[in-house]
């Protein structure tokens, strides 16, 4: 009896593995078709194509992006300061021309008996026309006022400069980080691509076995829904996708393709930062264009404090002038040639020059307290990100551990399964949860350098170069993934 039994056992265990091996070992049209949402989901992943370039892509953003152009022509427009503030303390030159009629009261109206000479005959009439010009030329000889107004404006310039440099520095994350959703979500969709093509397999041989009897209801509809779950999975990644397309269309103007590919992880990723103690990564944040801003605008602040001062103290003018005065009345026509040195001195002006100086000062107490605010923003940021990519590295070291681990499982699972000691729940929990680590992966690869990239932008380093680092991590587990697949 107990041989009966042991021979029965051995006829099952050979069905089981007839039904889970290869594809072209299986009895065809045996199962009912699985019905797949798209046609696009007919196709294995392509291999993975040459990744778009992220050096031109941040390089057309700004110079693509209209936030960015803008920003630009106030800067320039702010440049204009500095010549109007010079032209303040050069020669100005100014010609004027009138014409005046008079019907005047006086004592020649009054007494026109005592002046009976022709000469006042227009003169006593007391209605005369007068046309004139004049030329007028004033040098400033001294205008503290006018001079600081220069520093003032080219504090204003700095600024404006560097706000130009926050844009693009905001304008270059945001790419970046764009740049890597549109990468991880196309990495996924490759990736559950072949799962899903995995468990349409399973689904098959989980519906033959149930049809031949050789299987249970349970693991047919766990099939299914493993099925229906990448199916999901693999909808939501594509959306994914099409919105960082979308997104990085938008900020770049360059409609760009991201294929979904298969990536296996590399054995070994050095990618972690320079090694330097937290200080110095603390005192590179004097290098971060928003606390350089904040620090500038509190510059203009004093300078334009230093400007209401010196209204206080007085200004001397140069004045030359020359003018022509033509009239009926012969006694008013004259030309006239003077030469003056004129001095203005503000004494009273209601309070306003005190509150003014004093609202410039609180100006400045507002300027240092925003440095202090960005400098502690920048610090907390690189704390933030060191954080987070020692942490980040630590995951990819256990997933890079659990990967190995899970692709040993899958094949016990599978060995299991044909010798009838797993069921094919097993084969699905290993395939399932090794596609599962492998998108945990790529995810925190793309975390990573998400972190990397706000801590270069927090300690002012977010240039080419670490454009091309980041490049070239993505690069190496492309190239892992070519060599894997070709083996």
């Amino acid at each position: 009896m107990s041989s009966a039994r042991h021979l029965l056992l051995i006829a099952v265990s050979g069905l089981t593995w007839l039904s889970s091996g290869p594809a072209w070992a299986q009895p065809l049209n045996t199962a009912p078709p699985v019905t797949l949402p798209t046609a696009s989901h007919e196709a294995s992943p392509p291999r993975a194509q040459p990744l778009p370039s992220l050096t031109q892509l941040v390089a057309l953003a700004l110079d693509y992006d209209s936030g960015l152009k803008s920003r630009r022509l106030d800067s320039q427009s702010v440049e204009q300061e500095v010549p109007m503030a010079r032209s303040r303390l050069r020669p100005r030159l100014e010609a004027s021309a009138a014409y005046r009629y008079t019907d005047a009261d006086n004592i020649y109206t009054e007494n026109p008996d005592a002046y009976p000479d022709e000469v006042y005959d227009d003169r006593v009439s007391g209605k005369t026309h007068d046309r004139s010009w004049e030329v007028r030329l004033t040098q400033p000889l001294f205008s503290l006022e006018r001079w600081r107004q220069v520093d003032k404006a080219h504090a204003q310039v700095d600024a404006a400069t560097l706000e130009v440099a926050v844009a693009e520095r905001d304008l270059a994350v945001k790419v970046i980080e764009t740049y890597l959703d549109a990468y991880q979500a196309s990495r996924k969709v490759g990736l559950l691509i072949a799962q899903r093509e995995s468990l349409v397999l399973q689904q098959r041989q989980a519906q033959r076995a149930y049809d031949l009897g050789l299987g249970n209801r349970i693991n047919l509809l766990e099939s299914q829904s493993r099925l229906d779950q990448a199916i999901a999975d693999q909808t939501a990644a594509e959306n994914d996708l099409a919105n960082a397309l979308s997104d990085l269309e938008r900020l770049t103007g360059a409609s760009l393709t991201f294929t979904p590919a298969l990536i296996e992880p590399p054995d070994t990723l050095d990618i972690g930062p320079d090694s330097r103690p937290l200080e110095a990564w603390l005192a590179l944040t004097d290098s971060n264009v928003q606390v350089q801003l904040a620090a500038q605008r509190q510059q203009v602040a004093r300078t334009d404090t230093e400007v209401r001062r010196a209204t206080r103290y007085p200004q001397v003018d140069l004045v030359v002038g020359y003018s022509d005065l033509d009239s009926n009345d012969a006694l008013r026509t004259s030309q006239d040639f003077t030469v003056s040195v004129e001095m203005n001195v503000a004494l009273y002006q209601g309070g306003y020059t005190s509150a003014s100086i004093r609202q410039g000062e609180l100006s400045a107490l507002a300027g240092a307290a925003s440095l202090d605010n960005e400098r502690r923003l920048a610090r907390q940021e690189v704390r933030k990100r060191l954080r987070g990519m020692q942490g980040d590295l630590r995951q990819l070291e256990a997933l890079q551990r659990s990967i190995d681990s899970g692709s040993l499982f899958l094949q016990a699972a599978i060995r299991g399964e044909a010798l009838g000691l797993r069921d094919l729940v097993d084969v699905l929990d290993a395939r399932s949860s090794l596609y599962d680590l492998r998108i945990r992966y790529v995810e925190t690869v793309c975390l990573y350098l998400k972190d990397r990239t706000y801590l270069d932008a927090a300690v002012g380093r977010l240039d080419s170069t670490a454009l091309r680092d980041i490049a070239t991590i993505l690069q190496r587990i492309e190239n892992t993934g070519l060599s894997e697949t070709a083996q």
